[in-house]
């Protein structure tokens, strides 16, 4: 699934493409949806909020978009061939007469009217890239269930929107703390300082073409040192590192399953529960 910086990207990718451009061609291929015809209207921007995309549209219609694991948008000059994936995985296509931006393998895409966004998104946690970040907020909704293990609670969009299993495995890395620890048994600055490194990671990576936790910005760790950047061709302290040594002591990274998806953790670095 998407981190938020990188849906942070997308939307600014469509939002150069289609915003203050008129529609001249409009498909949406989902049942609910399909006899919808937003030809003719100009589209106004396109945001995003969390993991979810938002395109607005003149006339007050907002088309909502999500991605989860496997979903897509291209954006495509008038004569490019379309590359995402055969025909039959496309479920949008917005074109003006400059760029066509095709959707590929959405789960979740529908059209409402701008003032019921809210119904969309209205249960997200604030947004660690969008103008409604509040760590206060962002830290007592993590700590609102003491007994939710730390990787499932910072994964979960309601209490603070935009960390997907990247973001997850290597905050808690950088919080010396496994997934599965209790997110009730972190120290009290530990976890306030957990919100402000994952809005700090976010930011950092905001606007690269390759997410990097392990260089750039002088994260501290939950000791207080500094933490330790790893070699330059290794840009992620932990995630997809299996089996390979620690960059910081050398112990090789173990995985496990913990909610349906993997969880990287480190054995010398990190404690807690493994499981």
């Amino acid at each position: 699934m998407p981190e938020g910086d990188t849906v942070l990207q997308t939307a600014r990718s469509l939002h150069h493409a289609l915003a203050d451009q008129v529609l001249t061609r409009s498909d949406l291929r989902v049942p609910r949806f399909a006899t919808a015809d937003l030809t003719g209207r100009t589209v106004l921007g396109v945001i995003s909020r969390g993991k979810h995309l938002l395109t607005r549209f003149e006339g007050g219609l907002t088309l909502h978009s999500h991605l989860r694991m496997d979903g897509a948008w291209r954006i495509y000059d008038p004569d490019e061939r379309w590359r995402g994936g055969p025909a039959h995985q496309i479920r949008a296509i917005l074109a003006n007469t400059a760029h066509t931006a095709v959707g590929y393998r959405l789960p979740v895409l529908e059209l409402l009217r701008t003032a019921d966004e809210e119904t969309a998104v209205g249960h997200l946690g604030p947004d660690l890239l969008g103008p409604d970040w509040d760590a206060g907020t962002a830290l007592r909704n993590l700590l609102a269930d003491p007994a939710r293990p730390l990787g499932e609670a910072l994964l979960d969009q309601r209490n603070l929107a935009g960390i997907g299993n990247i973001y997850k495995a290597e905050l808690c890395f950088l919080a010396r703390a496994t997934p599965w620890l209790p997110v009730g048994e972190l120290p009290a600055a530990t976890a306030a300082l957990l919100v402000s490194t994952a809005h700090q990671l976010l930011e950092a990576n905001r606007d690269r073409p390759v997410r990097i936790t392990t260089t750039g910005a002088r994260l501290r760790t939950a000791t207080g040192r500094p933490s330790r950047a790893g070699r330059p061709s290794e840009n992620l302290w932990v995630y997809g590192r299996s089996h390979r040594p620690c960059l910081r002591c050398g112990t090789p990274i173990r995985t496990a399953e913990q909610d349906g998806r993997p969880a990287y953790w480190c054995p010398g670095c990190q404690s807690g529960p493994t499981h």
